[in-house]
């Protein structure tokens, strides 16, 4: 298991982060630390898992709920009454203590953040809308979508599904790098609005692998299971270690060059079940908290290279979001008529560790069509 804060990107199987100072969003006296924003966003990343690995029992599981919360939050902006609600607290903001203005803000300013160029660290991140040309979108939709989420506009032939899968394809295949090759694989002419972001992430660690002391090892599933992998090794090195004797796991942080890091957790033989249980913003506090620079003699790591996909419309019903997927959508801040729902909500992402680093990548597409 391997994760990053405290701004989560890619979960447990890989989260890429970068830490960034808490801040606070000020505009028209409006604003949300972001601990408070990364604290929500953890939170929905566990819950997210957690269903996950109910649905996808022995399978690795790689997202970003960092792309996944965004691209809701962003739909989000669209939506009215309890559609709203539900989208919101589905991802575990208290609508009692925060508004939703003050979160479309936290949203900007942690855009604005990850678009700062790095010296280091390559990441980057974006929303796109493709529409319909005949859609009418309202004029201040338009404008808020591309105030609070940087978001371009594109007008798509959804007539034509083949050439708009391409162009949608083709548009986040360069925007990761190649990385995710086709987000979207299936449109058909009902089709009104694919709502669309992505996130790239590559970093190189600060204490690289030697290739020549990467070895064939056993990597073990389960009590019974095992995998031949390519195992990386380092010797002597001195890096933040935690031991957690409460949860039967260690815990190792690995820098990156810069401002990014990575957690990797080691749950005790027989207790992985017992750690993803308590996977909470609060476990990772005390882990991010109690890391104290340790020398280790050997240090084994797998050399691996994973791609998820995901349909999203089945799981996210269990955190709350229901209303936006039924006949009382109410997506009517997009458009003045009550007539479009979403139909379904895909993800897909890509973690690659090596000796020299990390590259990951993750784009949500979520697909709008009229109510019937």
């Amino acid at each position: 298991m391997a994760e990053t804060c405290p701004t989560v990107l890619d979960c447990p199987d890989g989260i890429l982060g970068r830490d960034t100072a808490v801040q606070e969003v000020h505009d028209n006296s409006m604003h949300m630390d972001s601990f408070t924003l990364s604290s929500c966003n953890t939170a929905f990343a566990f819950r997210l898992y957690r269903e996950l690995v109910l649905k996808n029992p022995d399978k690795n599981i790689v997202f970003s709920p960092f792309s996944i919360s965004t691209a809701l939050a962003f739909l989000a902006l669209g939506a009215k009454s309890k559609t709203l609600e539900e989208i919101l607290q589905g991802l575990k903001f208290n609508l009692t203590e925060t508004s939703e203005p003050v979160i479309h803000q936290g949203f900007k300013q942690l855009l604005q953040e990850l678009s700062q160029p790095q010296d280091q660290v390559q990441i980057s991140t974006g929303n796109t809308l493709f529409i319909n040309k005949c859609l009418q979108i309202l004029a201040e939709f338009k404008e808020k979508a591309r105030a609070l989420y940087q978001a371009e506009a594109f007008t798509a032939n959804f007539q034509k599904p083949h050439e708009a899968k391409k162009l949608i394809n083709d548009y986040v295949k360069t925007q990761t790098q190649g990385k995710i090759q086709e987000l979207v694989s299936h449109l058909d002419n009902e089709t009104c609005m694919v709502l669309v972001n992505y996130i790239y992430f590559k970093g190189k660690w600060k204490m690289p692998f030697d290739p020549h002391d990467t070895f064939e090892s056993e990597f073990y599933l389960d009590e019974k299971r095992s995998v031949k992998v390519p195992m990386m090794s380092i010797e002597y090195l001195t890096t933040p270690y935690f031991r957690d004797a409460e949860l039967s796991c260690s815990v190792v942080e690995l820098k990156y060059t810069g401002n990014a890091s990575a957690l990797f957790i080691l749950p005790d033989q027989g207790r992985m079940q017992q750690v993803e249980a308590s996977l909470q913003p609060e476990t990772l506090r005390k882990w991010k908290e109690s890391l104290r620079p340790r020398r280790i003699d050997e240090l084994h790591l797998p050399k691996f290279s994973i791609s998820t996909d995901y349909s999203l419309e089945d799981v996210l019903p269990q955190l709350g979001i229901r209303e936006v997927f039924s006949t009382q959508a109410d997506l009517s801040v997009i458009t003045r008529a009550k007539n479009l729902k979403v139909s379904q909500v895909v993800h897909k992402a890509v973690l690659d560790v090596a000796e020299t680093g990390t590259e990951a990548a993750a784009a949500t597409g979520v697909k709008i069509v009229p109510l019937y």
